[in-house]
């Protein structure tokens, strides 16, 4: 892509109504416009970052074997009536009526739809376990939406749900889909700590919360400081291995770690006081295992070993695909802009062009573009007319985590300059030599 063809509307002065880092950038990024109170356009940037965090999630998704569908944002009330949450769930659904006055919803989520889908099709031991997901936007009407996308109103959820014969394997699940997440959030550069929360208006005793440590995080989390030292990293563990699976969630999940809803001071006293730390937390998922509170509700029944009907054990598990934009950002920043993790950047590389109009100047550009696209990169030239100051702060504001300049004067040593958004670093190098560094880091991402 090239810059002076590129929608790209970046504001110089920060925008009055933007409290924290993440809304702030994200509107001067030109990646978002507010349309009302909490639900957003997102402009080409943003949603270039947004389709590189969903695809990460569905392939690791897929990778332990859950199976993407899609359903409805509008729901009928019927199904919410039967499970009894339509009254239960509070202002924050937006209740709607049709033509025929049939009470709808716009969906929060979906326990009730997929059980009733399960219902319909499902019907004996054999097909199980099953595990259905989805990425699918949302709306909470929530009564003060702000910090942009990090407490809007509509967003865009993963939401999954596992269907199990027993108690055990459906706690597999769960184990499972921590395992998978923990891979997911550390390929787009963040450590997010699973927490023990509450269950809130999904119901069910065993969950945990995803947190991301920031100073604007909306929840106060307390936890064991060894937490933070522990990484997921490239291991492989065999998805339906009880056994490895259920090590991961202990290895993770032993040391003191709770939202404040669910703090327990007794319990938080015994953490050694050198590794006792409060901090503040972005919550960007949750899993639940709830047993058969739908089922029951909703008579989802198979057909078990024995021939009887059981209610099938239950449990769904969220990751907020756009709430994650905002967290990432919140967690890699300076006071120049963004700084992407190259497993979510929106462009690979950044091509900066100081004299545009130059033949040999254009010329490098170009022959450096092409080369990064030969390779399956995706670079963003800066072709623009215009000084090296502005076109700077632009690359700087936007977070690309590489950066080529060319300029007459390296071109006539052979060589163009490699700067790290991240480090801020650079070197000088022939431009073959730039183009197969960057091919290096991305090996393996792209």
């Amino acid at each position: 892509m090239r810059l002076s063809r590129y929608f790209l509307p970046v504001l110089k002065e920060n925008p009055a109504e933007a409290q924290i880092v993440s809304h702030r950038l994200m509107l001067r990024a030109g990646m978002i416009k507010q349309s009302s109170a909490g639900i957003y356009s997102w402009l080409p940037l943003g949603y270039k970052v947004l389709r590189k965090i969903e695809e990460i999630v569905h392939q690791e998704q897929e990778r332990v074997g859950h199976i993407p569908m899609l359903m409805p944002t509008l729901q009928s009330a019927d199904l919410w009536k039967e499970s009894g949450r339509y009254d239960a769930y509070g202002p924050e659904m937006l209740r709607i009526r049709d033509r025929q006055d049939r009470d709808m919803l716009y969906g929060p989520t979906n326990e009730e739809m997929i059980t009733d889908i399960f219902r319909s099709h499902v019907g004996s031991y054999k097909d199980l376990p099953l595990t259905l997901y989805h990425i699918q936007w949302k709306f909470r009407d929530e009564i003060r939406p702000r910090f942009g996308v990090m407490r809007g109103r509509e967003f865009l959820m993963k939401d999954g749900y596992n269907f199990d014969l027993t108690k055990e394997d459906a706690l597999h699940a769960y184990n499972r889909h921590l395992v998978s997440y923990l891979r997911t959030y550390e390929r787009m550069g963040l450590q997010a700590i699973p927490m023990r929360a509450d269950s809130g208006p999904i119901g069910g005793d065993d969950t945990h919360e995803f947190l991301v440590l920031a100073d604007t995080g909306e929840s106060e989390v307390f936890y064991d400081s060894e937490i933070t030292d522990l990484t997921f990293g490239n291991r492989e563990i065999d998805p339906s291995d009880h056994d490895a699976c259920r090590a991961v969630l202990d290895e993770f999940t032993s040391r003191y770690a709770r939202t404040d809803e669910t703090h327990d001071p007794e319990l938080f006293a015994k953490v050694p006081e050198e590794r006792q730390r409060t901090a503040r937390g972005i919550e960007v998922g949750q899993i639940f295992y709830f047993g058969t509170k739908y089922s029951d509700a909703m008579n989802a029944k198979v057909q078990g070993p024995d021939g009887k009907q059981v209610p099938v054990h239950m449990g769904s598990h969220g990751i907020g695909v756009s709430r994650l934009l905002g967290a990432i950002i919140e967690a890699s920043h300076d006071d120049k802009g963004i700084i992407w993790p190259e497993g979510v950047t929106p462009f690979h590389a950044g091509i900066v062009n100081l004299k545009q109009g130059d033949d040999e100047a254009d010329a490098a550009c170009e022959a450096l573009y092409n080369s990064l696209k030969a390779l399956g990169l995706d670079p963003l030239y800066d072709d623009r007319k215009g000084g090296a100051g502005m076109k700077f702060a632009t690359m700087d504001l936007i977070g690309l985590p590489w950066r080529i300049t060319v300029g007459p004067r390296g071109l006539k040593n052979g060589v163009v300059e490699l700067t790290s958004r991240r480090t801020g670093e650079s070197e000088d190098l022939p431009p073959e030599q730039a183009v197969e560094k960057i091919a290096k880091i991305y090996a393996g991402i792209v």
